[in-house]
């Protein structure tokens, strides 16, 4: 009797206790979003009966119910106050240094795709003044006063001021703040509420701008819901994009298929450290990454581009570039020690027998890059030599190449891939470039709430996947170090949501990035797999060879112990009666 129990507690299967009720409220997903706004009022834009009544707070919600068991709320907390005599300063200051400061702006215009002038033509000798002023208002405001991350400040300007050229209303430009301009008509005659209602819609356009918007944070909760058919543009960028991450690989490569031809320099350190490293530093809080470079000799494009003799060139059409990639992908190699998504960006040389080679679209147009990339891999340019080879070129051609212009084709591809990409502008609005940096303030808190929603969504959902498969299938083993990595995913998990809901972007993107982690670790432990458990039929097709020998005489023991047993009891029953 003694070997049974202990029998039972020798083999059964130890499963350590998990959080099953946290996780079974994660599962019906309820986010928050808070975003702290603030309007500030300059002179000239309010009367003093409306200056009263400042400053003010107003709070808005919104509830969307994207499935049955996941919904999303936003609430804007919009504070709304007069502008400091520091304030005003900076936004009536001249603008000659901003002429300066506005001709770095347009040298870095072509490395920064990003830049929308929602205006018509006429007015773009205006902007050029106009933007170099706001651009110093900008860079002034900010020494005064950094708006901490996923908030805003938008200064309303009276319709008279020089910071915004004819026929723009709203100036976006690379931290955290914007003007409003607001014409005379608007103020006069109306209480501060209605001002305010009329500015509203304003207001909320320079939200979506800046800020997170439906659309974006319903794009990053794919992993969890399916997007509606009819939300095409942002099923493309979510298909573009890679997937959060905690860190990625760039590699660089030049492809030489010629070098007999030709012999290319190019200075890929340098360049990286001018052109990609301040983009990859202002993006530490999202990701980590590393970069690297290699040369490949003799690599050929998979596909044989057409020659052109109307123009003697060779195009390689659209609908050849899917199968450029995998005969290169081959050569490249890989680093198995990481398990970092990697992005390739691939400069090809033609060879001179098939130069110059272009690029050509969907419309049978030249593509201006003369480049493409692949959605969630990365790049190809085509960088063309044919200029170097004259009458008297002596083969090999040494080549210095402009890694300016390469650099400001990769630096657009690598800001699609990351999933940096700015909500399209609305008439009227005028955006600044990027600057140096490759990424403006209010373009990294966009992709912070991106990335924060989309690593929330994918931890509850591995999180839930691995309970429910635990919960199905008793005999798994569930380790201590299972347990103790779901349970500070479930923490984690709180306090990335909690802390969206209090509008710290920073700390939930931190608290994300640490679910995600411990989801997958947990996951993908290897003592789920080793062993994964042992079905009934198997234990008794091992057990009852082994006990059926040793339990027929003692159950034969037992029923002859029971059996003398009820004939001792007949026995006294008959001597009594």
């Amino acid at each position: 009797m003694v070997g049974v129990p202990l029998w039972w507690r020798t083999t059964e299967t130890y499963r350590a206790w998990l959080p099953v009720s946290q996780i079974q409220e994660l599962s019906k997903l309820q986010l928050q979003l808070s975003a702290d706004v603030e309007v500030v009022f300059s002179r000239g834009t309010v009367t003093p009966e409306q200056q009263k009544k400042l400053p003010l707070t107003q709070t808005q919600d919104e509830e969307h119910r994207v499935d049955e068991d996941t919904a999303l709320s936003y609430r804007y907390e919009t504070r709304y106050r007069t502008a400091t005599v520091m304030e005003e300063d900076a936004l009536n200051q001249p603008t000659a240094a901003g002429e300066m400061l506005f001709a770095s702006l347009s040298n870095q215009l072509s490395r920064c795709k990003h830049s929308v002038i929602s205006v018509r033509p006429q007015v773009i000798t205006s902007l050029i003044l106009s933007c170099s002023s706001s651009a110093e208002a900008d860079l002034s405001l900010h020494t005064l006063s950094e708006s901490p991350c996923g908030s805003l400040v938008v200064y309303v300007i009276p319709e008279s001021s020089t910071l915004l050229p004819q026929d723009v209303d709203v100036y976006i430009g690379r931290r955290r703040t914007a003007f409003l301009r607001i014409g005379a008509k608007m103020r006069v005659g109306r209480t501060l509420e209605q001002l305010l209602a009329h500015m509203e819609p304003r207001v909320k356009q320079v939200l979506q701008v800046m800020s997170f918007s439906h659309t974006d944070i319903t794009a990053a909760l794919s992993d969890r819901v399916r997007l509606s058919p009819g939300n095409k543009e942002s099923i493309a960028d979510s298909m573009r994009a890679f997937k959060s991450s905690p860190g990625y690989e760039i590699t660089f490569s030049l492809l030489n298929p010629d070098p007999k031809s030709h012999r290319l320099h190019w200075d890929i350190e340098g360049a990286a450290q001018t052109y990609i490293q301040p983009l990859l530093t202002k993006l530490a809080p999202v990701a980590n990454f590393s970069m690297d470079s290699q040369t490949l000799y003799y690599a050929v494009l998979g596909v044989s581009p057409r020659f052109d003799s109307s123009r003697s060139t060779y195009t390689l059409n659209a609908d050849s570039l899917a199968h450029v990639i995998n005969p290169v992908e081959a050569r490249l190699g890989s680093n198995a020690a990481s398990s970092n998504p990697v992005l390739n960006f691939l400069l090809y040389v033609p060879d001179a027998h098939h130069s110059p080679l272009y690029i050509h679209d969907r419309k049978k147009q030249e593509v201006p890059s003369n480049a493409f990339h692949s959605p969630r891999w990365g790049g190809i340019m085509v960088y063309n030599v044919n200029d170097f080879y004259g009458p008297e070129a002596v083969f090999p051609v040494d080549i210095n190449i402009d890694m300016a212009k390469v650099m400001g084709v990769f630096l657009a591809q690598l800001r699609l891939l990351l999933g940096v990409q700015s909500s399209s502008a609305p008439p009227g609005f005028l955006v600044a470039p990027c600057g140096t940096a490759g990424l403006a303030d209010w373009e990294l808190d966009r992709l912070m709430w991106s990335r924060s929603v989309e690593n929330v969504a994918t931890a509850t959902t591995t999180i839930t996947s691995l309970a429910q498969l635990l919960d199905q299938i008793g005999n798994i083993v569930i380790n201590d170090n299972i347990a103790e990595q779901v349970s500070s995913a479930v923490t984690s998990l709180q306090l990335a949501v909690a802390e969206l809901e209090s509008g710290n972007l920073g700390f939930a993107l931190q608290y994300s990035k640490e679910a995600i982690l411990a989801s997958e670790r947990a996951f993908f432990d290897p003592s789920l797999l080793h062993l994964l458990y042992f079905p009934d039929d198997q234990k008794f097709a091992i057990y009852i060879p082994l006990f059926l020998p040793m339990c027929v005489p003692i159950l034969l023991s037992l029923l002859k112990i029971i059996s003398d047993a009820r004939q001792k009891r007949r026995d006294k029953q008959a001597k009594k009666d």
